[in-house]
């Protein structure tokens, strides 16, 4: 079996990119503050990089339709709008998370950080799923616009 080569090295990174954020949680709960952090920013790094191979790629490649039978594609195509949600949430919550530790603001960052990561851990693990779904349960479909590969021929 041939993998695709970007699709491939930016779903390690979302993998990497939770595993960082996973490990950032558990030294906070040591009170490891500067491990924490570095932890935290390297998850960040991680989910940027996946991010610009994915921009990238959908910007002067496209996006891969679902190859898999017709008959379960409506149920990928709502599996990939909850990814898209979830994904699109994470990112903006990191953000905001991000912003508060920066800006020291710890009681907010306190509160929204463990929403923040559950979120980003429910995006890494979907998002393997599509990967998998797209590319190794199934072979890849046409590779097109983003509007094409979410909506199909309809």
């Amino acid at each position: 079996m041939s993998l695709p080569i970007l699709p491939t090295i930016s779903t390690a990174f979302i993998v990497l990119s939770a595993i960082m954020i996973a490990i950032g949680w558990y030294l906070i709960k040591q009170r490891n503050i500067e491990a924490h952090k570095k932890a935290m920013v390297t998850g960040a790094v991680f989910a940027l990089i996946f991010f610009l191979i994915y921009a990238t790629r959908t910007v002067f490649i496209g996006n891969t339709a679902f190859g898999g039978p017709d008959k379960i594609k409506v149920y990928y195509t709502i599996f990939l709008i909850f990814h898209i949600t979830l994904a699109t949430t994470g990112g903006v919550f990191g953000i905001v998370t991000l912003a508060l530790a920066y800006n020291k603001k710890f009681a907010k960052h306190r509160k929204i950080g463990p929403v923040t990561s559950i979120i980003w851990f429910f995006t890494a693990i979907t998002g393997v799923a599509v990967y998998l779904l797209l590319y190794v349960f199934y072979k890849g479909g046409d590779t097109t616009s983003v509007i094409k590969a979410i909506l199909g021929n309809m």
